[in-house]
């Protein structure tokens, strides 16, 4: 039995190959915690993500994508979905660098029970990680970090053309290191304001032995809070280099995700690192 042909077969086809283009794009603004955000509506992003994949069909050299509905197109698709998800989540753990540092200050300062709704990600959080995501946030905005970012997602396109890469181990492996880089740089963060909290701690602890009459946790906690605060005043510069320093190699390891043995990777890892460095 044959199927009268109606004239759409082309359009059917121009329609699958924006949306196989429009995968890796969609997966990587979910994934994405600043422009794939809970605070922009799934309508937005899907818009956006076709949006690039028309821009793709356009302006990038392309292969044919495989035949709908093939087994090799099921495997294509899961593949562009593994891609843009790395991608995204490579953003996804440098904002969370400021929320560990965060927790470990007010941990020790006492301001742990303070918790306010995080924009980003429209969960509860810690009111002093809110703050320090919102100064990622707007560093991140100020450097130019948004248009860089979907520079690397435009750019993946020619280095892994859509259905003709695989997701290389060493890729996944430094994905996976990245995120004990982001450990460390919460750490590097917070230890100078852990550090003299610490020693307000035992200056505290040294009085309430000397005098047992005077009350602990009336003594301890004003000066603790007061200690932190102070100390954040003075180490905010600190943080702000911090936070550019993490910026600047979240795009350097979002570039080396585009196949580290590819010539153009390093080719849009050294750009990105000019630019944040000259701003």
């Amino acid at each position: 039995m044959q199927w009268v042909d109606a004239g759409f077969g082309e359009l059917v086809e121009q329609l699958w190959v924006i949306l196989f283009l429009s995968i890796r794009c969609g997966a990587a603004l979910i994934a994405a915690p600043v422009i794939g955000g809970m605070v922009i509506p799934g309508q937005i992003r899907a818009l956006l993500a076709i949006a690039l994949g028309v821009f793709l069909t356009q302006w990038v050299a392309l292969p044919a994508p495989p035949e709908m509905l093939s087994f090799a197109a099921i495997l294509a698709i899961v593949q562009e979905v593994v891609i843009g998800a790395a991608m995204g989540f490579v953003l996804q753990i440098a904002f969370a660098v400021p929320l560990i540092a965060a927790e470990q200050i007010a941990g020790t300062m006492g301001l742990a029970i303070a918790t306010s709704i995080d924009p980003t990600s429209g969960a509860q959080a810690g009111a002093l990680g809110t703050f320090f995501g919102l100064i990622l946030t707007l560093l991140f905005y100020a450097i130019g970090g948004h248009l860089l970012w979907f520079e690397l997602l435009l750019e993946s396109y020619r280095v892994m053309p859509a259905g003709g890469f695989i997701f290389a181990q060493a890729s996944a492996y430094e994905l996976v290191m990245f995120g004990g880089y982001a450990f460390a740089t919460a750490a590097a963060i917070g230890l100078p304001v852990v550090l003299v909290l610490l020693c307000v701690q035992v200056v505290t602890g040294t009085i309430s032995r000397s005098a047992p009459a005077l009350n602990l946790f009336a003594l301890g906690l004003p000066a603790g809070v007061l200690a932190g605060m102070a100390a954040l005043i003075i180490v905010m510069p600190i943080v702000v280099e911090q936070f550019a320093l993490l910026l600047q190699t979240t795009f350097d390891q979002a570039a080396g995700l585009l196949a580290p043995d590819a010539p153009n990777a390093p080719n849009a890892s050294n750009s990105s690192s000019a630019v944040i460095a000259s701003r």
